[in-house]
């Protein structure tokens, strides 16, 4: 006891380490000790600012992302363009720039419309149980059986004219955008509502789910205020996963023509552009090439160390 009353800071030290930590403060401390994990949102963050700073490199370099200057075509690496020029004269930096926002944002709003729709459908079926869940399950399970490249390719074929969409608007870099992030949302939504239908069903039987049901309380409160809040895990360890995979499905889409159009550039429509100049050009595919992967992977990454920082078996570590 002399000692640690010689010594203030052992004494703050322990006083700190004495002190009660919620559950986010838990996680967010096992999210750290993961160095993988955290590398991984180094890297994303670094996407990130990389993307947000393509107005910022256009204005510094005095070019726009989509002038064309077909008397310098295939230009090398120079002062102003950092990463040369492609088959039509424009700046491959800038492009890839407004191109991983354009990803980035397919991979996040896909992710959070998924999200969303399968968290509906998975408290519906939880709560309700009976004849709603077994429908609900069926239809869960049905869209996992179904091939998701050719699905994908079918949705994104529909012609929005027939619809009753203007041509102004089906041809605009919107309705591209909002097309990927539906398509993919409703076939990226069964994880997130398989994950949340376990966990209401849980939580169904707590007894302060149980005890407001025999206080009368409303479904819509009981849902919302008891269960909803406590399956924020999965549903967070679900997105993070997903954003991966929705990059990927968004730039297989553009590499086969059917995603994000020109002018209006995205990873994979860079990549799609790129295939027939491979010999010639090998670069104009790698640096998308390397940027789609460098982004799953970190998203992977982080998505697995939220996975384990998450994970209730480790709540008393």
């Amino acid at each position: 006891m002399t000692e640690l009353a010689a010594d203030p800071n052992a004494v703050a030290t322990m006083a700190i380490a004495d002190q009660p930590q919620s559950v986010w403060q838990l996680r967010w401390r096992r999210l750290r000790r993961n160095r993988v994990a955290m590398l991984g949102g180094i890297v994303l963050l670094l996407l990130v600012l990389f993307a947000a700073s393509a107005p910022v490199y256009e204005r510094l370099m005095g070019i726009n992302v989509n002038d064309t200057n077909l008397l310098k075509r295939f230009d090398p690496p120079s002062a102003q363009h950092l990463l040369g020029t492609d088959e039509a004269g424009r700046d491959v930096m800038a492009r890839l720039m407004y191109g991983g926002r354009i990803s980035l944002l397919v991979g996040l709003f896909g992710a959070i419309s998924a999200a969303l729709l399968g968290t509906l459908i998975g408290l519906m079926a939880g709560y309700y149980r009976g004849r709603t869940e077994a429908v609900l399950m069926r239809v869960t399970d049905g869209v996992i059986s179904l091939p998701l490249l050719p699905l994908l390719i079918v949705f994104a074929a529909i012609d929005l004219q027939k619809l009753g969409f203007s041509q102004e608007f089906v041809r605009s870099g919107t309705a591209n955008f909002l097309r990927i992030v539906i398509i993919i949302a409703l076939v990226e939504w069964t994880t997130v509502a398989r994950l949340v239908r376990a966990s209401t069903l849980s939580l169904m039987t707590r007894e302060f789910v149980l005890a407001a049901r025999t206080q009368g309380a409303s479904a819509r409160h009981i849902l919302t205020v008891h269960v909803l809040p406590n399956t924020t895990s999965p549903i967070i360890v679900a997105l993070s996963l997903a954003v991966g995979q929705i990059i990927l499905l968004e730039s297989t889409l553009s590499f086969l023509g059917l995603g994000i159009q020109p002018p209006t550039p995205s990873w994979g429509n860079m990549l799609n552009n790129a295939q027939e100049l491979i010999s010639r050009a090998p670069a104009l595919a790698f640096y998308p090439g390397f940027l789609i992967f460098v982004t799953v992977i970190a998203v992977n990454f982080l998505g697995d160390g939220l996975q384990d920082a998450f994970d209730p078996r480790a709540e008393s570590h």
